[in-house]
Parts: structure tokens; C-alpha cells; sequence
């Protein structure tokens, strides 16, 4: 187990969602970087307390949306114009494109839906075969911890320690993690 500095988090646990909402605005505000908040549940106005950004997901999802049109679109157009082997359905047109609405629809949704999902694993470290960053177990029963990175601020250990623990937390300790 490596004891440098970069891997060294002050957790702080906390018994209720309010007074952890109420902490980490307060923290922030104090200036402390915090790295991340766990909690057994989704708390409500905790993505604005962190100062968290909007999601670039969608971004993602639409552009993986459009990755599966045109892959669909080249696909019809190979097959119905460009293939040496193309049928000739009834004398149709070679490329009858609102027949194949339903094709582009469903390939849309379907590489959108695999590349967020993908996306969102990668981004999140959920990956097969990854460990997973657990700074307290509890945090998945009934608790609410805060990660402070110690060597992102630049206040003592104390003072972010005792501040922890004026601002409501239960328990305040170091912890080295992977």
C-alpha cells in the first residue's frame, strides 16, 4: 500500500442528508476542494452544492444517435443501390428511403442507448475487472461520507478535521486508498 500524499482522503461521515447538504456548502464555501460525496441514496440540490457542471451525456448520446443514422443510411443506400446482387422489388425505386424509416429510427436508438450505457461505465470507473473506490462501506447502508483530497487543499489536516466536525459529522478520519 503506497503512503504518498496523493492517495491520502480525510472522511468525514455524516448521519443526515440535511445536515451533509448543509456541510458541503459550507465546506466548499470555506474553500476546501472536496473530491466526492457517497451516499446510500440520490440527495436532492447535492450536484449544485458540489458545484458540479450540467452532464455532457447527452451530448454524447446524440452523437452516438447520429453514428447509428448514417451508419444506417449507408447501409440502405449499399444495399438497395450500390450491391452487385441488389433485388428489384415490383420495379420500386433503387432507394425508397420512407420504407426504411423504421431501419434509421430503431439503429438511431439503438447505438445511442449501447454508447451512453458504454460511455457512462467508462466515465464512472464501473468497468468488468475494476476494483471499485470504497472510502467506507457504510456509505452504502445507511451513511453519508465526504472524500476530501488532502493534498488538493491547502488547509491542515485539523482545521478541515475540526471544521468536518463543526459542520455536523459524526466521525472525521484519515484514510490511504488505492
Amino acid at each position: 500500500m503506497s503512503t504518498t500524499t496523493d492517495n491520502k482522503f480525510l472522511i468525514g461521515i455524516y448521519d443526515d442528508e440535511d445536515v451533509l447538504l448543509h456541510a458541503v456548502e459550507h465546506v466548499r464555501h470555506a474553500g476546501i476542494k472536496i473530491h466526492e460525496v457517497f451516499t446510500p441514496f440520490p440527495i436532492h440540490g447535492m450536484e449544485d452544492a458540489l458545484g458540479f457542471k450540467r452532464s455532457r451525456l447527452s451530448k454524447a448520446a446524440f452523437m452516438f444517435g447520429l453514428t447509428g443514422f448514417i451508419l444506417a443510411q449507408t447501409m440502405i443506400f449499399y444495399m438497395m443501390h450500390l450491391d452487385e446482387w441488389k433485388i428489384n422489388v415490383g420495379g420500386k425505386s433503387t432507394i425508397p428511403y420512407p420504407d426504411f424509416i423504421p431501419v434509421s429510427f430503431e439503429a438511431t436508438v439503438l447505438l445511442s442507448a449501447f454508447g451512453m450505457v458504454g460511455t457512462f461505465l467508462v466515465v464512472s470507473n464501473l468497468l468488468p475487472g475494476v476494483k471499485p473506490r470504497n472510502f467506507d462501506i457504510r456509505s452504502t447502508d445507511d451513511k453519508f461520507v465526504v472524500a476530501i483530497e488532502l493534498e488538493k487543499n491547502s488547509l491542515s489536516v485539523d482545521q478541515m478535521s475540526i471544521m468536518l466536525k463543526e459542520q455536523g459529522a459524526s466521525e472525521v478520519y484519515e484514510k490511504v486508498v488505492d
